[in-house]
């Protein structure tokens, strides 16, 4: 089993202690999104953990106690992005998050920290040229601490646009997203980084980028050492790479407050949610009711020993 923490949340940032309560007990539960009642019960000990992936802005509540997880293995899509606290208004100084990075590099080693500049979204002060500025500030500082970097473009849902109307956020053009590609993967080889898209329809093999997989069985195996069997995730979007995980993460708990966020409906639900949270509890989120309806989710090591 691959363990996603998660795309829902940045539970690094937020909710460490949690995690490592649920890591020392064993067993995580986690609401099903679509129904809120019905909770799965999933086994997280070394014995069916592959490896976590990470999701985060700020992992840094989590590194002084990274030595609990010895008997896992993870690695970390760790996001950077060249917003001010207009966007990302509670993202801590770049400065921080750029040492917590070279930190955290340092602790597991490069190939384990994936530096993430996504969403890419331009808007009346964000042109293409900033981000080509910023890009290259920012890969500056991060090298010799990752060798590869990931970009999506900025998608905007309905609740991003409601979210984002007075910034007046919009999307880059195809010819923008080309243009863009074409600059950071030059600027990327300068400072001995790869440049992925992740879930992108656009074709930037020209530019010199590939479709990457978030949740990598390659990575998985190279972190692992040894060979995994894994199928592709039905249930995320028909561009995304990335091979089946299971979230542990809640939506509208990340309280970076990020314009873009995907995963927040709004400011006012996520100070509920995230007021709701018990560092002892088996959820992220509150505690089990009566109502609730708890299933243990059956799952298993990845881990194959075919030679073919």
């Amino acid at each position: 089993m691959i363990l996603s923490v998660s795309r829902r949340t940045d539970i690094p940032a937020f909710y460490s202690n949690w995690f490592f309560n649920r890591i020392q007990a064993g067993f995580v539960d986690v609401r099903n999104p679509m129904n809120i009642h019905q909770v799965s019960r999933v086994k997280i000990t070394p014995d069916v953990v592959d490896c976590i992936v990470f999701w985060t802005k700020d992992p840094k509540p989590m590194l002084s106690r990274l030595k609990e997880l010895r008997d896992y293995h993870f690695y970390f899509q760790f996001t950077i992005n060249p917003y001010d606290k207009l966007i990302e208004s509670r993202v801590p100084l770049k400065a921080e998050i750029i040492g917590t990075f070279q930190e955290l590099s340092s602790i597991i080693g490069t190939d384990r920290v994936i530096w993430r500049y996504d969403p890419i979204l331009l808007s009346r002060t964000i042109d293409v040229a900033y981000h080509i500025k910023y890009f290259e500030e920012l890969a500056k500082r991060l090298n010799g601490y990752t060798h590869q970097c990931v970009i999506s473009f900025v998608d905007l849902y309905k609740k991003t646009v409601t979210n984002t109307r007075p910034l007046s956020i919009s999307a880059p053009s195809d010819d923008e997203m080309r243009y863009l590609a074409y600059n950071l993967v030059a600027i990327a080889h300068k400072y001995n980084m790869r440049i992925l898209t992740c879930s992108e329809q656009i074709d930037l093999s020209n530019q010199g980028v590939e479709h990457g997989r978030c949740v990598d069985p390659m990575l998985v195996e190279s972190v692992c050492g040894y060979a995994i069997n894994v199928k592709k995730d039905k249930n995320q979007r028909k561009e995304c790479g990335c091979v089946e995980s299971i979230d542990i993460g809640a939506y509208n708990t990340c309280c970076h407050a990020c314009a873009y966020c995907y995963a927040n409906f709004n400011n006012d639900r996520v100070r509920i949610q995230s007021s709701q949270h018990i560092q002892t509890s088996t959820l992220l989120v509150g505690e089990l009711t009566s109502e609730d309806t708890v299933k243990e989710r059956k799952v298993k090591s990845l881990r194959t020993n075919s030679l073919f």
